[in-house]
Order: structure tokens, then C-alpha cells, then sequence
């Protein structure tokens, strides 16, 4: 019988890049399997763990917004899972559903991959929400020096004294930005016309020590921190290999195989 895997998401999910990503890997390990979109509507989360149960589904990864949410149903989370309250993948083993994050792996995949090593560095990450939880806790795991910064600085300030780091409001990001050696967005704007009032705030930066700016967004034509990276001369990286290293990491656990990453990164668009 064809195994199910699948992504469930708001509407959004009918853009992710993921079933493309694993319909290419279970083709090329010659598994009979396929990778599909689920959209499941804000409220319906419950129902559709229900439903994970209930399709048999080999396993599922989880985007954003219903991350959080879908770690309340389940039925065991991973350590990191449970420390970050976010679950991206889920595995079915006899019976029960077990909650995964993947992120925080493929987010240090992602910076081995451009050459950083964030232990002992000075590391920038604007924004505070769910999406940041993996990243500041990658960064603070592996050693970085790391200052949150967001327009709410107490949930920057709550979400580093839970994770790891300093937090700070965006109001003193630029003062920061100027000394950091890594800046990774991990807020939902990349394109200028999704947040006017960040880019403008981001154009006035100087980050003279910024070696790597990593945006956790991917497929924005016009990006805000493509050109900050342009600007300083720092190479630029958007989050298809974050991506990919967290699907190749979610990959594992349902399969049991061990395939690179970079596989996943191949079958991704340009």
C-alpha cells in the first residue's frame, strides 16, 4: 500500500516547497510513497491530528501557524520539542503520535553549510515569534553570543530568558546589528512591502562586522535582507537549505534511511 506523508499548514501551505523537496527523495529511494499539502483552518488542528490517526499517515511535518498547536495533541514530545512548544514533525509509532522539531537542526545544517560556526560569535535574530523559538535555541545551544531583537522587546526579553540570550526592542537593533557577526530574520517579513516600516529601519543599519545574514524566508523576489547583506558586503543565504536540512532530519525519523541534505536542497527552485 502507498504510504501518505504530508505538510499541514494555513493556506499557505499550498506554496511550501516541501512536497516537492520529499516527492523527489521517496522517488529517488525508490520508495512507494508520496508527500502531499494539507491546508487545516485555524481551530481544526485537533481534528486533524484525529485525522492523522485516523488515515494512517506515515508521517506528517507541521508549518506555520499551527506548530504549537499540534504539540498540545500529541501524544509525547522529543526534549526539544517540549522545551520549544513547537512540534514540525510528527512521527506515528505503534499507535502513538510523537512530536519532533527538526528546525533547530536544520537551521545549524544551514550555517555548517555557508562556513559559520556560531559558538562564541555575536549573533543578531529579529523577531520573537514561534519561528524564532528554533533559531535562538540552535544558536544558544551551539555557543552564540545572542541578542533577540523585536518590536515587542518584552516577548524578545521573555523569549531569550526561556531559550537563551539577551532581548532587546527593534528600536536598539541597529546599535546591535553594528557588532554582530551573524544576523538571521526570523520574523515573517522579507519582502519591503510586507513591512515598510522594518525595511526602512533595516536600510539605516551598518553592520561593518556582519559576515552572513540568513533569512529564514524563502521565495521573496524583492528581500529586504539580500540587500542589507549587499550593502555590507556579507554573504546572503534565504532558508531553502534550512529547509532542506530539516526535511532530511524529518526524513530519518519516519524512514529510518539517511539521506544528505543536499538532495533536498537540489530539488528545491532556484
Amino acid at each position: 500500500m502507498t504510504r501518505v506523508f504530508a505538510v499541514l499548514g494555513d493556506a499557505r501551505v499550498a506554496k511550501s516547497y516541501s512536497p516537492a523537496m520529499h516527492n523527489a527523495v521517496l522517488a529517488a529511494h525508490g520508495l512507494d510513497a508520496v508527500y502531499v499539502p494539507l491546508m487545516v483552518e485555524t481551530g481544526q488542528v485537533p481534528a486533524a491530528v484525529a485525522g492523522i490517526r485516523a488515515l494512517h499517515l506515515a508521517g506528517v511535518n507541521v508549518t506555520v501557524p499551527h506548530k504549537p498547536a499540534v504539540a498540545a495533541c500529541l501524544d509525547e514530545l522529543s526534549p526539544q520539542a517540549a522545551r520549544l512548544g513547537a512540534v514540525n514533525t510528527v512521527v506515528p509509532i505503534d499507535g502513538r503520535l510523537v512530536g519532533h522539531n527538526t528546525d533547530v537542526g536544520g537551521l545549524l545544517w544551514a550555517l555548517g553549510r555557508a562556513g559559520f560556526d556560531p559558538a562564541g560569535r555575536s549573533c543578531l535574530v529579529v523577531g520573537a515569534g514561534g519561528a524564532a523559538r528554533a533559531v535562538v535555541l540552535a544558536l544558544a545551544e551551539a555557543g552564540a553570543r545572542l541578542v533577540v531583537a523585536a518590536r515587542r522587546a518584552e516577548q524578545a526579553v521573555e523569549l531569550a530568558q526561556n531559550l537563551g540570550g539577551t532581548g532587546a526592542g527593534l528600536d536598539l537593533a541597529g546599535e546591535i546589528a553594528a557588532g554582530a557577526e551573524l544576523i538571521v530574520n526570523a520574523s515573517a517579513v522579507s519582502d519591503p512591502a510586507e513591512g515598510p516600516e522594518l525595511a526602512a529601519l533595516v536600510a539605516g543599519w551598518r553592520p561593518a562586522a556582519c559576515r552572513l545574514v540568513l533569512d529564514i524566508n524563502y521565495g521573496r523576489r524583492d528581500n529586504l535582507w539580500r540587500e542589507l547583506a549587499r550593502a555590507q558586503g556579507a554573504a546572503f543565504q534565504d532558508g531553502r537549505p534550512m529547509l532542506a536540512g530539516q526535511a532530511a532530519h524529518s526524513f530519518r525519523l519516519w524512514t529510518g534511511l539517511n539521506p544528505d541534505p543536499r538532495q533536498f536542497l537540489a530539488a528545491l527552485p532556484a
